[in-house]
C-alpha cells in the first residue's frame, strides 16, 4: 500500500531481485528478463528493480514482477538481503532477493517496457546474468531444495489437477536426484494431503493415470495437530 506521506520517487540504494521458478514435463525452469535500454541492454537478468519510498518491500516486489512480466497471482516469498559492497558496478546498492513459484502452463509472459523479452530457461542451462544475479539465483535454488522438503509449497508449481507421477518428476527435478516410485507414493498417500478428483487423465499416449488435488485446509488442520510435513 502506497503512502502519501513519502515520495513516489525510487530508493537509488534499494532494490528488488527476484527468482521465478516454473515446472513443465519433469524440468525445472526459471524466469529471466533481458535489458532493453541504457548501458546493460541485451544482457539477462533476474526480474528487478528499484523500491519506491512510498511502497513497502513486498509491494514493490509484486509491482516489479508485474511491470516486467505480467505474472501475477502467485506464491511470492522474500528470501536474502543482498549487500556486497561491489555488487553493483556503480554505486552502493542492496538488493532485497525473493522466489516465486508458478504454474508455467498457467501464464502468457509479456515483456514490459524496460525489458526486450522475457523468456524461460531451464534450471541447467542459464546463461551469465548482470551483477550478482547467478549467485542470487543459486541461493534460491539451494533454499528452494530444502523448503520443498519441509513444507507443501512445491503445488505451487503444479497444476491444479496433477497425478502422483507429476509431483513424483517435479521433486525430483528440484532436489537433482531419482526418488524410489513405490517409496514416495506411498509416503504422499500416506499424509493425507491429497484429494482425490475421481477424474483420470486426458487425451495422453499411455494408460491414463489419477489425478489428485492438494487442499490447503486439510494441511493448515492438520498443522493443527502437530503434523510434520516431511519428505
Amino acid at each position: 500500500m502506497e503512502n502519501s506521506n513519502f515520495s513516489d520517487k525510487v530508493i537509488e540504494a534499494l532494490s528488488i531481485d527476484t527468482v521465478i521458478f516454473g515446472f513443465e514435463k519433469s524440468k525445472l525452469f526459471v524466469l529471466l528478463v533481458k535489458h532493453g535500454e541504457g548501458k546493460y541492454a541485451g544482457q539477462w537478468a533476474l526480474p528487478g528493480g528499484f523500491i519506491k519510498y512510498n511502497e513497502s518491500v513486498d509491494d514493490a516486489a509484486y509491482r516489479i514482477l508485474t511491470d516486467q512480466t505480467a505474472v501475477r497471482d502467485i506464491f511470492l516469498e522474500e528470501l536474502k538481503t543482498f549487500g556486497e559492497v561491489n555488487r553493483y558496478p556503480e554505486r552502493r546498492v542492496i538488493t532485497v532477493a525473493y522466489y516465486a513459484l508458478v504454474n508455467k502452463q498457467n501464464f502468457e509472459l509479456n515483456a514490459g517496457a524496460s525489458v526486450s523479452d522475457v523468456r524461460w530457461f531451464n534450471i541447467h542451462e542459464v546463461p551469465s546474468l548482470l551483477f550478482d544475479h547467478n549467485d542470487i539465483l543459486d541461493y534460491g535454488f539451494n533454499h528452494l531444495k530444502h523448503k520443498i522438503q519441509h513444507e507443501p509449497i512445491g503445488f505451487n508449481l503444479l497444476p491444479r489437477k496433477f497425478t502422483l507421477l507429476q509431483i513424483k518428476e517435479l521433486y525430483e527435478a528440484i532436489l537433482e536426484t531419482e526418488l524410489d516410485k513405490s517409496n514416495f507414493r506411498r509416503k504422499f498417500i500416506n499424509m493425507n494431503l491429497l484429494v482425490a478428483c475421481n477424474e483420470k487423465q486426458k487425451d495422453v499416449a499411455h494408460r491414463a493415470a489419477r489425478l489428485y488435488r492438494f487442499d490447503e485446509s486439510v494441511y493448515n488442520n492438520l498443522l493443527k495437530k502437530g503434523f510434520v510435513f516431511e519428505v
